[in-house]
């Protein structure tokens, strides 16, 4: 955990430099119009990852062709007004843009979930519990440093959309080359430091680490690929094509699935085994990815090869700055749930059970999360087109999709009960799992508001404020971790989640009804003529 602290604060700090360029808002304002070149200034898109009107300076480009504005005095729009979706052409409209955002990162957890499989069917516990403590630390280390996708897809869509083909190639390989020092960086610090990076999560004598310590250093060497992974599927989307990403995922996560069970259990090679086929996968995806750029002449050669310049890299970790330091606070709460499960008991079944529980309660919230990349992008499009107070009802049906979706995905968990003797035939981990999968299911009725209202957050320009509400409510869950561990074990563990949800729910609602932009003592009635 230390370890991770100091590798947090460092980024914090090298993020916090680069906050100190000036802002596209005040380059605006001082007469130069942002976007023109990536290595000098840089904007995202008002659809994309935009920035109020009443916070920030939008480029003549990006304002409303027409406004009429009625009135500079505040109005009143309900939290209820247009909750409840209804079937109606906002209804269609969010349906169509989230299908496929919700089938790409449907995707991103299946490795972890095919893995988690064929582990549990070596009839090991503690072998289940070293791979689930490993996968936690990778993932953790590489959404840390994973910023990429946030700060690329937005620069590629509107060069693109201008036809700007070779300034779309620049930001595509200047990311390639940013994501592979950090890739290499990151393979560095698994493979020569396994030991402090999984004492993060596991105590230096606990019986997991024998599983752990060699699965985490073979999944070490698809840290590389896996962020060049990122950085073409955020390009793709960049152009609007989600399908090019879906077939990749798909193809490889197919071949990690058959491959899985000949290494594990043919070969006799066991955790290792799936770390083998994980990291194959993560190699065809990145080769796929980087072929098929080349194909739609997105990358060249040799911009590829050109080192980028000290301006260049900036705006790529000026525009992550944000989103990291949210990262940061969550990953330091899920680093700790998982060292305290794996601390409940020597035996390994606490922390297996938890392994499952946490596994499907991921998977269900893939839902909620692709709709808060769609309220990221879709409340300020609504702003700019159609003003203020269509953008507040916007995000009110945004909000009762993700309460329906969150207490759908709740009772499609509650069914599921019966089947958690898929993942393992140890019956002590199928009863001690029971719980937690019990607690997670409640939990995603909260999840749905909260990831709702956070991707809503993200679209007003409020990075700020939702880092801020995340760690306080990160700092809330730990204490709670502490006491509840202690009186109910793993269930008390599930309970701390609880607590954290509720936190991050109590900012959402700060945001929308008090402070946030869209607040309705905030809220101007503006509307397009």
């Amino acid at each position: 955990m230390k370890a991770l602290l100091l590798i947090s604060l460092l980024l914090l700090t090298v993020c916090a430099a680069a906050f100190s360029l000036p802002s596209t808002a005040q380059s605006d304002r001082a007469g130069t119009r942002p976007g023109r070149s990536f290595g000098k200034q840089y904007a995202v898109p008002a659809s994309s990852l935009p920035e109020l009107r009443s916070r920030f300076s939008l480029p003549s480009s990006l304002q409303p062709v027409s406004e009429d504005v009625a009135s500079d005095d505040t109005i009143t729009v309900s939290p209820l007004e247009s909750f409840l979706p209804r079937g109606d052409k906002l209804d269609r409209s969010i349906i169509k843009i989230s299908i496929p955002a919700i089938a790409n990162f449907a995707i991103n957890p299946l490795i972890g979930a095919v893995d988690l499989y064929f582990v549990g069917q070596m009839g090991n516990a503690l072998a289940l519990a070293g791979q689930s403590a490993s996968n936690q630390v990778f993932s953790s280390a590489f959404w840390i440093i994973s910023f990429l996708p946030s700060v690329t897809t937005p620069a590629v869509a509107r060069h693109y959309a201008a036809g700007e083909i070779e300034k779309a190639q620049d930001v595509i390989c200047q990311a390639l080359i940013l994501g592979s020092i950090l890739g290499l960086m990151g393979t560095a610090f698994l493979l020569l430091k396994p030991d402090l990076a999984l004492s993060s999560v596991l105590s230096a004598n606990a019986p997991a680490l024998q599983y752990a310590r060699p699965y985490l250093k073979i999944r070490a060497l698809a840290f590389l690929p896996s962020l060049m992974s990122t950085v073409g599927f955020s390009a793709f989307r960049g152009t609007m094509d989600t399908v090019t990403p879906l077939k990749i995922s798909g193809f490889a996560n197919a071949f990690n699935a058959v491959l899985d069970p000949v290494l594990i259990f043919k070969y006799g090679w066991g955790v290792s085994g799936a770390a083998i086929a994980t990291v194959v996968a993560e190699f065809i995806s990145a080769l796929s990815y980087f072929t098929l750029l080349g194909k739609a002449k997105l990358i060249r050669l040799k911009k590829i090869l050109a080192l980028p310049s000290l301006s260049t890299l900036r705006p790529l970790l000026a525009g992550g700055a944000a989103v990291q330091l949210r990262a940061v606070a969550l990953n330091v709460v899920f680093l700790a749930v998982t060292r305290a499960t794996q601390t409940l008991d020597k035996t390994g079944v606490a922390a297996a059970a938890h392994s499952i529980a946490i596994q499907v309660f991921n998977v269900g919230g893939i839902f909620l999360l692709a709709l808060s990349t769609v309220a990221a992008f879709l409340v300020p499009s609504k702003i700019v087109t159609e003003g203020e107070v269509e953008a507040k009802r916007t995000v009110n049906r945004l909000m009762g999709w993700g309460l329906v979706l969150g207490s759908l995905l709740g009772a499609f968990q509650l069914l599921l009960l019966p089947f958690i003797s898929v993942f393992t035939p140890l019956k002590e981990v199928q009863l001690a799992a029971r719980n937690p999968s019990i607690i997670a299911s409640v939990l995603q009725v909260i999840n749905g508001l909260v990831f709702i209202g956070e991707g809503v957050m993200q679209g007003c320009g409020d990075f700020l404020q939702l880092a801020v509400s995340n760690i306080v409510a990160g700092g809330a869950m730990l204490v709670a971790l502490k006491y509840f561990t202690l009186w109910w074990g793993l269930t008390g563990v599930w309970m701390s989640f609880g607590v954290f949800n509720g936190v991050r729910l109590a900012g959402v609602l700060l945001h929308q009804l008090r402070n946030g932009a869209l607040a309705n003592r905030n809220l101007r009635n503006t509307t397009n003529a």
